[in-house]
């Protein structure tokens, strides 16, 4: 018993060692001292008496956790046993077989392997039902199970049974190598001399991706580039500098930080002579464009240096440093708040409710400060980076998102797939007015259950109604009100056909063409990229924009 609790002091310790590196800076010895002996106590009567046997590793997880969640969202411990995740975050790389997975139904099915890794070079199809990993059923095993099952150190061998459509059962063996996701997992000329660069991450290759798709495009005759940072989530601080960095002079301060602790306190200037000085440059942004992406767009939008378009970015303004614990762990802690050049720090003020998924609280206007650009244009802090040029997100209609959740548009895909053998290129591919046919048809055959926006809306109103009373005297006119919107799929399918078109087409594309073809594909319909294009190649509204 004397051993049990004396390994749960110890393990007990890293949780007090952590809340003590805080408390040491801001309270007295005292307190330090008593939060440890309070901590050990706590965890000494659970073990004596507690009625069930106390799992002291878990519960210290649970406890760090806890104490982390005080501090902020993106202070957070990775264990041993979670030192993957950490890794794929900072280096874009797994031990693997290279692709996505979904759940859907009982199983999970393979969504998107990586073109040129070895699920794609094996065989793996989109839409393979996994049902057994190295003889181990998959049946009713969560995604992150079935994560696990496939990776593993490079040069291991695999084996997968699959289910595929129209062909039955298939035994797919696979020998996992060292998977790298892409940051840069597209890049072009998509409009007579305009460059399109797709950045999903910053980790620690970032830089010479952009660097290449750049010096490539420029071989090719490029005079505009779009670079797109939507839903890029951010990473490593100076790979952002070093992407700034080809567009802006030497010796230019990019960002700075500031921490509690003053040596912190950095200021990052560009090192190295630009590689596209001259070149006009939008730079795009959505809400899901934070961190490392919220320095590119903000510095070079204080600069005057690009154009930014989209919408208002996420507003993480924090910079996080990871350090070695003992027993394989680490932890990353919030160590400093960034500023942009012109000193303003787009740390959104309520990003708590950003992190539960709530939809953030309006800043009010006199919480917020102005900031003025190399130029002398307006900007502001405490709420992301708001776009020079702001494009409004259409909000999808509730019977597209429907047939999205159901797996309807995959489902469909997958069967397409197998009854075609080839398409047109991904930006020529479309739906004919015949296969759009029998999509509907496909749909109708799925007899979905759903309601409309109107008819959810009209049963609040028949509570509240039965409620007074009043039910009875309106009761004809809620039942004839109620047949005329009640869901009809087919008329559904008509009015919404331009919106479930495109989110199909992409979905079959990328079943033939992959992470490039869904991006290749989706051009012609993002109204961003069509506004970015538009903005690039009129050299008076750019300009005006900057006050260049």
């Amino acid at each position: 018993m004397n051993y049990k609790i004396n390994l749960i002091k110890q393990l007990f310790f890293s949780v007090a060692l952590l809340f003590s590196l805080q408390a040491k800076a801001q309270s007295n010895g005292f307190e330090v001292i008593k939060s440890l002996e309070l901590m050990d106590q706590i965890y000494e009567n659970l073990d004596l008496y507690f009625v069930d046997d106390v799992q002291p590793g878990k519960l210290s997880k649970v406890a760090i956790d806890a104490m982390l969640k005080e501090l902020d969202p993106y202070t957070v411990y990775y264990a041993e046993a979670n030192i993957e995740d950490y890794r794929l975050m900072t280096t874009g790389q797994y031990g693997g077989i290279g692709s996505l997975i979904k759940k859907a139904d009982e199983y999970v099915y393979i969504s998107e392997p990586y073109e040129g890794n070895p699920a794609q070079k094996s065989g793996l199809r989109a839409g393979d039902k996994i049902l057994e990993v190295d003889g181990k059923t998959m049946f009713n095993k969560p995604s992150d199970q079935v994560s696990d099952a496939l990776k593993g150190p490079k040069g291991t061998v695999v084996k997968i049974l699959v289910e595929r459509f129209n062909e039955g059962n298939k035994l797919i063996e696979i020998t996992r190598d060292e998977i790298k996701i892409p940051d840069v997992p597209y890049y072009g000329i998509i409009k007579e001399k305009v460059g399109y660069i797709s950045l999903n991450s910053f980790t620690q290759t970032a830089s010479e991706e952009v660097k290449k798709g750049i010096i490539a495009m420029q071989k090719e005759g490029m005079e505009q580039l779009i670079l797109d940072l939507r839903g890029n989530g951010g990473g490593l601080l100076i790979e952002a500098v070093k992407i700034v960095n080809f567009f802006v002079p030497k010796d230019k301060v990019v960002v700075f930080t500031k921490g509690r602790v003053k040596e912190e306190n950095h200021v990052y200037k560009t090192m190295e002579e630009p590689i596209a000085l001259g070149l006009p440059l939008i730079v795009l942004i959505d809400e899901g464009s934070a961190s490392a992406s919220e320095i590119v767009a903000g510095s070079l939008q204080d600069l005057d240096r690009a154009v930014i378009i989209g919408e208002q970015s996420y507003g993480k303004g924090l910079v996080q440093r990871t350090y070695d614990l003992k027993y394989g762990s680490k932890v990353k802690i919030t160590i400093a708040k960034y500023y942009t050049p012109s000193g303003r720090c787009v740390q959104r003020l309520e990003y708590y409710d950003k992190e539960s998924g709530a939809k953030p609280k309006e800043i009010s206007d006199s919480l917020l400060r102005k900031f003025k650009t190399q130029n002398g244009r307006d900007v502001i802090d405490g709420r992301g980076i708001d776009p020079d040029l702001a494009i409004e997100k259409e909000d999808l209609s509730q019977f597209s998102a429907l047939l999205f959740s159901k797996n309807i548009f995959f489902n469909y895909a997958t069967q397409y797939r197998s009854n075609n053998k080839e398409i047109a290129a991904a930006d020529k591919f479309q739906l004919s007015d015949d296969e759009y046919a029998i999509f509907k048809t496909y749909v109708l055959n799925a007899k979905l259950n759903y309601s409309t926006a109107a008819q959810n809306a009209l049963k609040k109103l028949k509570l509240e109604a039965e409620k007074e009373g009043t039910f009875d005297e309106l009761k004809a006119e809620y039942e004839n009100i109620l047949v005329k919107i009640s869901p009809d799929p087919a008329k559904d399918l008509d009015k919404y056909r331009t919106e479930i078109t495109e989110m199909l087409e992409n979905e079959i594309v990328s079943r033939y063409y992959f992470q490039k073809g869904r991006t290749i594909n989706s051009f012609e319909h993002d109204p961003a990229v069509i506004k970015a294009i538009q903005t690039a190649m009129d050299n008076n509204s750019y300009n005006a924009i900057l006050k260049n």
